[in-house]
């Protein structure tokens, strides 16, 4: 059996030319154009504690923690990859943030308003209002992918994205973490960020529905509550995918995780073997791999107490999971 931590929950995201994970702490490996594999290494992985991980609130943390890591592993990898010269500051991040959220805001909660509003018979029903303008923006969802999908970098990308979900099944398969055992897993994963993306589709409808039984408003007043919620809605689907992601073998609960995993199928392709092995690095740099490869007769001190200090977070990461 392979030497690692055992039972963590581990995952992360594709990059240009790379993958983020997240295990025992937050790393990005990239591939550079020479062909040699570099890694960052951004520290320990905590979860919100208090009550920032309480149920409902949890996802707002989680989600958040992704994009300000997700920013700065992009920077680092299309800085690796050759496609850029000038690190983001810490300005940078919070701009990037701000307009990255203005966008998803404006495409995908105020435009579905919008349009469903164009049609006057659905302006005093708010419970088929909602359900009308949450069709329209999974449509929009589904259409932005499927056309940056024919994109050749997003394409990369989505490779990089499979390798990402074959590394992650090979460690949850306690294997030997190689191209070879990767290779045969499958590109989509429950826990994937593209079915969080499907499950928030649907998690609108819900809460929008029951907002709307209360009875007609503006569309001011509409397109007020889509932002306001926001939190609301990324919360319930972050629990309902956690839940959905630990059930998969309940026949009642497989079906509702399917649709987020279809729209995998636009999101990950299938990786060659040099994308897997940079996978494979950036999840075994996040396990600190290296350092349990130090155990033995020769360790000094410091090394003892960095060993003892990863092994307190794997117990503490399992009691959180």
């Amino acid at each position: 059996m392979p030497d690692y931590p055992k039972g963590l929950s581990v995952g992360g995201q594709a990059v240009i030319e790379g993958v983020m994970m997240k295990g025992l702490k937050t790393v990005v490996a990239v591939r550079r154009p020479s062909g040699e594999i570099v890694v960052s290494d951004y520290g320990g992985m905590e979860r919100p504690k208090g009550w920032k991980g309480w149920p409902f609130i949890r996802g707002n943390f989680v989600l958040y923690d992704a994009l300000v890591t997700g920013i700065r592993a992009l920077n680092f990898s299309a800085n690796m990859s050759g496609e850029e010269t000038e690190k983001l500051t810490t300005k940078d991040i919070i701009l990037s943030l701000l307009i990255a959220f203005a966008f998803a805001v404006g495409l995908f909660s105020i435009l579905p308003v919008l349009v469903t509003s164009l049609f006057k018979p659905l302006r005093e029903n708010g419970m088929l209002f909602a359900l009308v303008e949450g069709t329209i923006r999974t449509v929009i969802l589904l259409l932005y992918i499927w056309i940056i999908a024919f994109i050749p970098d997003i394409k990369r990308v989505f490779q990089y994205h499979g390798a990402e979900h074959k590394s992650v099944y090979t460690y949850e398969a306690n294997e030997e973490l190689t191209v070879e055992n990767a290779r045969k897993y499958s590109t989509l994963h429950p826990r994937c960020g593209t079915s969080f993306l499907m499950i928030t589709m649907v998690a609108a409808i819900i809460v929008f529905s029951i907002l709307g039984a209360f009875g007609p408003m503006s569309i001011w007043w509409k397109m007020f509550w889509r932002v306001v919620l926001i939190p609301v809605v990324a919360g319930l689907a972050y629990e309902f995918q956690r839940f959905t992601a630990k059930h998969l073998d309940n026949i009642f609960v497989k079906p509702l995780a399917m649709p987020g995993l279809w729209l995998q199928k636009l999101t990950t392709k299938e990786p060659d073997d040099s994308q897997l092995e940079v996978g494979l690095v950036s999840l075994k740099a996040a396990l600190n791999l290296e350092w349990r490869d130090k155990k033995g007769e020769n360790e000094t001190d410091d090394e003892k107490e960095k060993i003892i200090e990863i092994e307190s977070s794997v117990e503490k990461e399992k009691e959180n999971a």
